[in-house]
Parts: structure tokens; sequence; C-alpha cells
């Protein structure tokens, strides 16, 4: 392989900070990785960190939005959502109680994806969750 081309597959997708959205990311996920073992993994992955910038943080305003990317190669699956920003706190892997309410989304993605980062800037908060797809770099957790 050519030292500048790459065999991982990369796509995004901008929608509005609303909550009907939210399927809509599902959606599109599902479709890009039909066929996929990881397929379920990823769609409620996309689900919760979708979810979680518009409810959590200033996406959800009217004239918020969120952005998805997608990136697929032969070792891992890696689905990231980037915020607005703007409501002050930022997105935090929490281990809650089965009977809360609110705050374990991203702890139950923790659980599925080998690998969450949280990334803040000045633009707004980046979730990216990693599914490790060849078994050389980490078995499924679960």
């Amino acid at each position: 392989m050519h030292e500048y081309t790459s065999r991982a597959r990369v796509w995004g997708l901008t929608c509005p900070g609303f909550p009907e959205e939210v399927s809509r990311a599902r959606r599109w996920t599902r479709d890009i990785l039909r066929g996929s073992p990881w397929a379920e993994d990823a769609e409620l992955i996309v689900s919760e960190l979708s979810a979680n910038a518009i409810l959590h943080i200033a996406s959800g305003r009217e004239s918020g939005s969120f952005h998805l990317v997608l990136a697929v190669s032969a070792q891992v699956i890696a689905l990231s959502v980037t915020d607005d920003g703007g409501a002050g706190s930022a997105p935090k892997i929490e281990r809650r109680d089965q009977d809360a309410e609110h705050g374990r989304g991203l702890g139950m993605v923790s659980v599925i994806a080998h690998r969450v980062v949280v990334h803040e800037s000045d633009g707004g908060h980046t979730v990216t969750a990693e599914l490790f797809t060849d078994p050389r770099v980490g078995g499924h957790p679960c």
C-alpha cells in the first residue's frame, strides 16, 4: 500500500439539535455498518452519544447541532459525536446505580466500547467510542 493512502473509510453527518435526529443518527450508522457484527453495538453507542449531545449540552438549543463521524478500518470502528458546547459542563463517564434515572449513558457506552475518550475544546465536546474489530487488537469486553 502506498504510504499516503489509507484503507480506513470515514463518513460524517451533521444533524440539527432536535430529539428526532437521534433516530436519524441510528439509521445512518446502521446503514453504513449493514452486515457488520458490530452494527448493533455501534447503533446503540451513536444513539446514546447523540442523545447526550442534545439533552445535556447546548446542542439542544434551537440553533444547535451535533456532528457524527464514523471511521471504519480492519482493526477498529470509531464513532465520534461532537456537540456545540456551551452548557458549562463536560460529558463524563460515571458508574451509576442501576436505579438511577440520569447519568448512566456514558457509563453504558464505556461498557460496550473498548475505549471511550472525551475531548473538550473551545467549540464543544467530542466523545469518541472505539470498537476493536480485530481480535489481535483486543477482544470484546462483554
